[in-house]
């Protein structure tokens, strides 16, 4: 486990994002939180400098559990608890086929997220598992924060796509009445919904743009470029091997079948950048790429522009 992945749960024996352990059953929220070690509060502290005088403006977020300083922040932040901001995602529960599969912790607490999968759609007859993400942070640096990220049951393969007409990711506010959560949870369901829908929209184009090798090669080799003058030996092996790693993938059985189309070019692309192990394991290599599927990774999003620019 990645260093800075402080603790987690998940139901899946082996989770599509590379971490977690096992558990028997899909739980509340109250009973991730639990089961990820999230049950605890942050409360502000004053900040003194020095000569021991208190400074003014500025308060220090820190944890019960082991009084860990999570951020240093304005004294008018206020803070929202793990059990408060995820409180309201316990309405989406009134539908029974949505449940919690994975909570954690990232940067030592000052991020916590919850993972809810959503039923099961189908994309281009394929079988398409859409997960809910809910994020908090505890130090200054953003609000809850909610994305959707589809899977590719047959592959695992992440379908986070740049879509024009819906958002993958969005913020909740977080309300303290049951009307106010009732209404966010309808939000959140509605804009999952809304992406989906287009999402599958945006396959049906893609899947009829036709990419032949030629203009493939043209695509791949700018957003994985060479200059073997300036470039060095190192670079060019790193680029030849971005390269043919994703026409690896490109080959694989379940992706072979769009070839020749712009969709069978994202399912490389998503594959590739899902599943292929660095060339350094940095300590926080698996944080970062769970980020990435998380947030959207650069080169799916680039990928896109120039097929659409190119189209």
């Amino acid at each position: 486990m990645a260093a800075n992945i402080e603790s987690l749960f998940s139901v899946r024996e082996t989770p599509w994002h590379g971490l977690g352990t096992v558990v028997s059953e899909a739980p509340t929220s109250a009973d991730a939180m639990k089961l990820a070690e999230l049950d605890w509060e942050v409360h502000s502290k004053p900040i003194y400098d020095m000569f021991g005088q208190q400074i003014n403006g500025f308060v220090a977020n820190t944890r019960d559990r082991d009084n860990s300083i999570l951020g240093i922040v304005s004294d008018k932040y206020q803070i929202v608890q793990n059990a408060e901001a995820f409180e309201f995602t316990d309405t989406l529960l009134e539908n029974g086929d949505i449940r919690y599969e994975t909570a954690g912790s990232l940067r030592k607490g000052k991020q916590i997220w919850l993972l809810a999968k959503m039923p099961q759609q189908q994309i281009l007859d394929d079988a398409v598992e859409p997960y809910i993400c809910f994020t908090n942070t505890h130090d200054g640096t953003g609000a809850i924060r909610v994305c959707l990220t589809p899977i590719r049951v047959v592959c695992q393969n992440t379908l986070n796509l740049a879509l024009r007409k819906a958002k993958r990711s969005w913020s909740t506010k977080h309300m303290g009445d049951m009307v106010s959560k009732l209404n966010e949870a309808k939000l959140t369901l509605g804009m999952a919904d809304k992406y989906m829908h287009e999402l599958n929209n945006s396959a049906e184009q893609l899947v009829e743009r036709k990419l032949y090798e030629e203009e493939l090669n043209q695509i791949i080799n700018e957003l994985f470029p060479i200059d073997t003058e300036k470039d060095s030996v190192r670079k060019v092996n790193n680029m030849m091997q971005l390269r043919n790693e994703f026409y690896r993938c490109y080959e694989m059985p379940d992706i072979k079948q769009f070839q020749n189309t712009a969709w069978g070019a994202v399912n490389a692309m998503s594959d590739m950048v899902g599943h292929m192990t660095p060339a350094r394991k940095t300590a926080t290599y698996k944080e970062n790429r769970w980020g990435k599927i998380m947030n959207g990774h650069p080169l799916m999003d680039a990928l896109l522009t120039k097929i659409n620019v190119a189209a």
